[in-house]
């Protein structure tokens, strides 16, 4: 990370951020320092020159009258990946559900819409994405821009629904691409960085609906995830699990796992170990579970157990800041016993580690690009100057095992190393030459970690 950065993100930190419970939504309104902010507040973006777009029409004027831009999501990026030192556009606006169609299983939305805001409607019309995010207030755009995911030993990231786009290029045309038409191109377009242009447009692919139940274990032996790991990450359709890596446990599991309508079944007492909570729990044991999907078995629709934290509870701005990693599957174990050995380092400034697995994809520029991959999720303090200070002993250890970090999350990787883990970068970096010659949408993010 530059010093530019650095300097951008502890004088955040120095300044203060919002009070309020972990987990919530983007502010929409400047911080009380006049500075345009990301969701927890640790990064400042370097301009205040936003504007709101409410037509594809409006985009490509915007686009065409702007030489450098970016556009502005729900701000739940921890770095600077969406900044822009000239002018911002927001498309919250544009949040309408475009077209439905059973036959072809596909839901079409624009770029504003948040999960939150299309998973009723879906399962109200009898259909359901395949996965979720732990949060569901993130726009659908910058969630697959930048492959964030759920968990599941079978389920990708939320790009692989994706079976069409739409972009405003750089000199202000519209761009549509198909994952049935367009081959290579599509795959190098969806998980895009924002490098491409404005996504207005997303076509996600759907499925029929159906009912899920979240039990919730405490106190895993960490020896019984180092001898029977595929078996735990397998147990449910979605497995995450918490540690502060001290103790030598995982401190709770969280089974989730879909259910036939009208099944009773009871939920195992123990599981590797572990004994079945009794009780809501909030992945940090001390903090309260109102804010948390129901768990105790009790079965409900699948937006309502997919993700961690309730679509209809929106708490304030969370003070912490979040790196997360992925690795390939076949080296979970040993990556999860490198940073265990770690934990008096790393336990001090951590709120809570979070482990789930991702399938594999063939987009370009995913983490799980060609990868069954384990990751390894840090919610910090917000205390950047000893977190930056762990990143890098951090990426050491998970070295051995080619590490790629979450795209949109805090990370220290060198540029070089970086950009030897993608080995679809050229054509990515061709593709954007191709719709952006002149870096129209490349910014500081964009320079170091692609181009240094």
């Amino acid at each position: 990370m530059n010093k530019r950065t650095f300097l951008k993100l502890s004088a955040a930190i120095l300044g203060g951020a919002p009070g309020g419970p972990l987990f919530g939504k983007a502010p929409d309104a400047p911080s009380s320092s006049g500075q345009l902010t990301n969701w927890a507040g640790n990064f400042r973006y370097s301009t205040n020159n936003l504007h709101q777009a409410t037509s594809v029409e409006q985009i490509q004027k915007f686009v065409k009258e702007h030489d450098s831009l970016k556009t502005l999501g729900t701000r739940h990026c921890f770095n600077d990946i969406a900044d822009s030192s000239h002018a911002f556009i927001s498309l919250k606006p544009m949040s309408q559900v475009i077209a439905l169609d059973p036959q072809a299983r596909t839901v079409t939305v624009e770029a504003g819409v948040n999960y939150g805001q299309l998973c009723p409607t879906l399962h109200e019309k009898g259909f359901a994405l395949h996965n979720l995010a732990s949060l569901p207030h993130i726009s659908i755009a910058g969630a697959c821009a930048t492959a964030t995911h759920g968990s599941g030993v079978k389920l990708g990231n939320l790009a692989t629904a994706v079976s069409a786009l739409e972009l405003v290029t750089a000199n202000g045309d519209i761009l549509n691409l198909s994952r049935e038409r367009d081959g290579d191109t599509f795959l190098g377009a969806v998980v895009n960085l924002g490098a491409l242009g404005v996504v207005t447009k997303v076509t996600l692919a759907i499925e029929p609906t159906f009912m899920m139940r979240q039990d919730v274990y405490e106190d895993m032996p960490l020896a019984q995830l180092a001898d029977n790991f595929e078996k735990i990450v397998a147990s449910g359709d979605s497995v995450s699990l918490f540690t502060d890596w001290q103790n030598k446990r995982i401190s709770e599991v969280w089974v989730k796992r879909r259910v036939e309508k009208g099944d009773t079944s009871k939920a195992k007492p123990e599981f590797f170990g572990a004994t079945l909570a009794t009780k809501n729990l909030h992945p940090i044991a001390e903090l309260s579970a109102e804010n948390c999907t129901e768990q105790m078995g009790v079965p409900g629709p699948w937006y309502e157990r997919m993700p961690h934290f309730r679509m209809g509870f929106t708490p304030s701005s969370g003070k912490e800041l979040q790196s997360e990693y992925f690795v390939a599957r076949k080296d979970a174990v040993e990556a999860i016993l490198a940073i265990e050995r770690l934990r008096d380092m790393v336990s001090p400034h951590l709120f809570i580690s979070e482990l789930r697995t991702v399938d594999e994809d063939r987009l370009w520029m995913s983490p799980c690009y060609q990868r069954p991959s384990l990751t390894i999720h840090f919610t910090w303090k917000q205390d950047w100057d000893s977190v930056r200070k762990l990143l890098p002993i951090i990426e050491k250890e998970l070295a051995p095992y080619e590490v790629r970090p979450h795209w949109g999350k805090l990370f220290a990787l060198d540029p070089a190393q970086l950009q030897s883990r993608y080995e679809k970068l050229t054509e990515f970096k061709e593709l954007v030459k191709k719709h952006d010659p002149r870096g129209k949408f490349r910014n500081a993010f964009l320079a170091r970690n692609l181009y240094g």
